[in-house]
C-alpha cells in the first residue's frame, strides 16, 4: 500500500518503517544509505522517528533485556526497542504512551513476521507502562543505558575531556540546529535573512556567512538555494575556510589543496571567499566526487575536481607545492552524532587506531606539497584526543619544519542551555579539532 499525496501515514506504518531501520543499523548498516531505500511517503517521518530512536536506544536495549530476559527474534527486538526508544524521555517522548503501545502492537499484527508475537511485545510494552519508574531506575547505573552511548565511547570521553565528558554527551541527545552558509558572491546575509522572514521563517545571524534557523526546512524550500544563493553547512565547520586563508592574504591567485574534499562545502566556501584562488579538490569515491561538481555547478563555482587518494601522492601531484592546504580527514564524527545518531552505534573503539593511522599517513603524505611560509589546516569532526591533539603533537614530534598556529583545538559540541561553562564552545553544538600548521621558510 502506497500513501497518496497529502495522506496521513498511520503511526503503525511509520513504526514499521522505523523498526527496519534501527535493526539495519544493529546489522552495523549506515541509517543515510537505509533511508534512501524507504519509500519516499514514509521517509521524513521514518526518518525524525528513527532519529530519536536512535538517541535512546542504550536505554530501550536494557528496558528490554529487563522486560525479556531472553533476546528475541531481530525483527521483534527491533519493533519492541524501537517503541521503549521512543516512548524517552518521560517527560518530552514524541507521543503518547498508551498511543504508541497501541500502535506498535498494530504495527506488529500487520506483518508476517512479527504477527505472531504481537500479543508479547504487548505484553513487554504494557507492563513497562505499569513498572516505568522501577524498570527505569534498575537500568540506570550501566552507563549505556545512562548515556545511550557504548561504554567505550563513555570512557574514552571521560579520559579525553574529564571536566566536560557529561555535557558532551548530554549535548548528542539533542537535534542540530540547520546552519546556512551565504554564497557572497550571489546574495548578501541581510537579503537572504529577509527572504527567510518573509516565509515565516526563525532566522539569526551567527556572524560571517553563517545563518541558523529555528527550525529545519527542506533545502529545496529555501529561497535561493537552487540559485545558489545558501548552502547547509555547520557553523563550526564554517570555520574551516576563513582560518585557512587568513594565511594567504597576500598571496594572488593562491594554490589551495582541498585533500579530503566531498562533499565539497568547504570548497566551496574556499572558492566563495576568494574568488581568484586556484583550488583542487580531491575525492577518493568517484559518487562522491560527482557530489563535488554538482555542489560548485549551482553555486556557480569552478575547481580542479579529481578522483584519487589524497596519500598516494605520485597518482595525482603534478609537481607545484600548494600555498595553502586543507585536510578535512576522515574520522569517527564522534563530534556530529547529533546530526548522525547511528553513528554511535556503528563505530568501534578498534576504528580510532585505524582511522588515526590512515590521518598520520595522510599528513606526512601532504606535508611536502606545501611550499615554505604556507599553511595546512587539519581537522576533523571529532572528540576524542587520539583523532585530534594526539595526531598533531606526533607530527609536531617529527617535522621541526612545522610551526603551530593559534587554531581552536578542540571544539566541544554542545547544545542549547546546556554546558555553560564551555566559553566560546557554548556556542557551537558540533565537535571538531582544528590545528593550524605554518611551514618554516627555508
Amino acid at each position: 500500500m502506497t500513501a497518496s499525496p497529502g495522506q496521513v501515514l498511520p503511526l503503525w506504518r511509520q513504526l514499521q518503517a522505523t523498526a527496519r531501520l534501527v535493526a539495519a543499523v544493529e546489522a552495523g548498516r549506515s541509517l543515510s544509505a537505509e533511508l534512501a531505500q524507504v519509500e519516499a511517503p514514509l521517509r521524513p517521518g521514518a526518518q525524525a522517528l528513527s532519529f530519536h530512536a536512535l538517541r535512546w536506544l542504550g536505554l530501550a536495549r536494557a528496558l528490554r533485556a529487563r522486560l525479556a530476559r531472553r533476546a528475541p527474534p531481530p525483527a521483534v527486538d527491533a519493533l519492541l526497542c524501537t517503541s521503549l526508544a521512543l516512548a524517552q524521555p518521560a517527560d518530552g517522548a514524541p507521543y503518547e504512551a498508551f498511543t504508541l503501545v497501541d500502535q506498535a502492537v498494530e504495527a506488529a499484527k500487520r506483518d508476517r513476521v512479527l504477527r505472531p508475537h504481537a500479543a508479547f511485545i504487548n505484553a513487554c510494552l504494557r507492563r513497562f507502562l505499569r513498572e516505568r519508574a522501577a524498570l527505569t531506575a534498575a537500568v540506570l547505573h550501566d552507563p549505556v543505558a545512562r548515556w545511550n552511548h557504548p561504554r567505550w565511547w563513555v570512557e574514552r570521553l571521560r579520559r579525553d575531556h574529564p571536566e566536560h565528558w557529561q555535557a558532551i554527551l548530554s549535548a548528542a541527545q539533542h537535534a542540530a540546529p540547520m546552519d546556512l552558509r551565504v554564497n557572497p558572491r550571489r546574495a548578501s546575509v541581510a537579503d537572504v535573512c529577509a527572504r527567510l522572514a518573509q516565509q515565516g521563517a526563525g532566522v539569526r545571524a551567527l556572524g560571517g556567512a553563517a545563518l541558523r534557523l529555528e527550525r529545519p526546512r527542506a533545502v529545496q524550500d529555501l529561497p535561493g538555494f537552487v540559485a545558489g544563493e545558501l548552502s547547509v553547512q555547520s557553523a563550526t565547520a564554517q570555520r574551516a575556510a576563513p582560518l585557512l586563508l587568513e594565511g594567504c592574504a597576500d598571496v594572488a591567485a593562491p594554490r589551495v589543496l582541498d585533500a579530503c574534499a566531498a562533499p565539497g562545502g568547504k570548497t566551496a566556501h574556499l572558492l566563495e571567499l576568494r574568488a581568484d584562488a586556484r583550488v583542487t579538490a580531491l575525492e577518493i569515491d568517484p559518487a562522491r566526487s560527482a557530489r563535488i561538481g554538482e555542489t560548485l555547478a549551482r553555486l556557480g563555482l569552478h575547481a580542479d575536481v579529481r578522483v584519487a587518494d589524497a596519500a598516494d601522492v605520485p597518482s595525482w601531484w603534478q609537481g607545484e607545492r600548494y600555498d595553502a592546504i586543507l585536510l578535512d580527514a576522515p574520522c569517527s564524527a564522534s563530534g556530529i552524532v547529533s546530526r548522525h545518531p547511528d553513528v554511535r552505534w556503528l563505530r568501534r573503539e578498534s576504528d580510532l587506531a585505524q582511522l588515526a593511522a590512515r590521518q598520520d599517513r595522510l599528513l606526512q603524505a601532504l606535508w611536502p606539497l606545501l611550499r615554505p611560509g604556507g599553511q595546512l589546516l587539519y581537522c576533523t569532526c571529532s572528540v576524542f584526543a587520539q583523532e585530534g591533539r594526539e595526531r598533531i603533537e606526533s607530527f609536531l614530534a617529527r617535522h621541526s619544519d612545522a610551526l603551530p598556529c593559534p587554531s581552536p583545538g578542540h571544539i566541544l559540541p554542545s547544545a542549547a542551555g546546556l554546558a555553560p561553562g564551555l566559553g566560546d564552545n557554548a556556542a557551537c553544538e558540533d565537535g571538531f579539532y582544528y590545528a593550524l600548521l605554518r611551514k618554516r621558510l627555508d
